[in-house]
């Protein structure tokens, strides 16, 4: 019976939810997310999908990204362009904006820089113990994969966005309880917790070996990693 584990970023530090053989299991917080990927590593948790930026360029942008904000069509604004490695170790936003326009040609918006340190502590994590089971999800391309290949247009943030998304995960078997235990996910905002449930679809798909990639095939970094989205 596999496990694997969804995991989105929140305010309190990563959300992860399990699942067993492609059912519900688990939903829990924790503050670092390498500590979760080597409890992962120690349980034999076969693959974990976060939804997180992994691998980086050197020039240029990702391909990662420009299809999948194809992909999602009217749901495209939910997809940040990831700018090349070297804009990510500058430390303010101004500079980062300058060397983002050195080696694109275009600007870096502020709600992109906002990722950045979450960004560095998951790419920190892929040279760390358990790093090989890590991947990059995207929650809006999976739920299009649960829709059917049709993007959802209600906003994740709306009453009817977050039913729309729970009844497409309990329609694959992710049925997602109204008490989520005591390990300090209830008190996270609903959106996340639906964002690492369809990372935790995505990685069960994985494990299974029927999941997809954009692109594919994926890019790779210079030490050889892939860099994509799998749904």
């Amino acid at each position: 019976m596999a496990t694997v584990l969804g995991i989105d970023a929140c305010p309190a530090g990563w959300l992860a939810v399990a699942l067993r053989d492609g059912r519900f299991a688990q939903a829990r917080v924790a503050t670092a997310l390498c500590s979760l990927l080597a409890e992962a590593a120690a349980d034999g948790v076969a693959v974990v999908a976060v939804d997180m930026p992994l691998g980086l360029l050197e020039t240029g942008w990702r391909r990662a990204d420009t299809e999948a904000a194809a992909l999602l069509g009217p749901r495209r604004g939910s997809v940040f362009p990831v700018p090349p490695r070297a804009v990510w170790q500058e430390a303010e936003y101004d500079e980062a904006r300058r060397r983002c326009r050195e080696l694109t040609g275009a600007g870096l918006s502020r709600q992109t820089w906002a990722l950045a340190p979450k960004l560095r502590e998951a790419n920190a994590c892929l040279a760390e113990p358990g790093g090989d089971r890590l991947f990059e999800a995207h929650p809006e391309v999976s739920f299009r994969a649960l829709a059917g290949g049709t993007p959802l247009l209600v906003r994740k943030k709306s009453w009817a966005g977050q039913m729309a998304r729970r009844s497409l995960l309990a329609a694959a078997g992710i049925v997602l309880p109204d008490d989520l235990g005591d390990g300090g996910a209830g008190s996270s905002p609903p959106d996340d917790v639906l964002d690492a449930a369809a990372a935790a679809w995505t990685a069960h798909r994985i494990a299974r070996g029927r999941a997809h990639s954009l692109p594919d095939p994926p890019e790779h970094d210079t030490h050889g990693r892939p860099i994509a989205i799998w749904y």
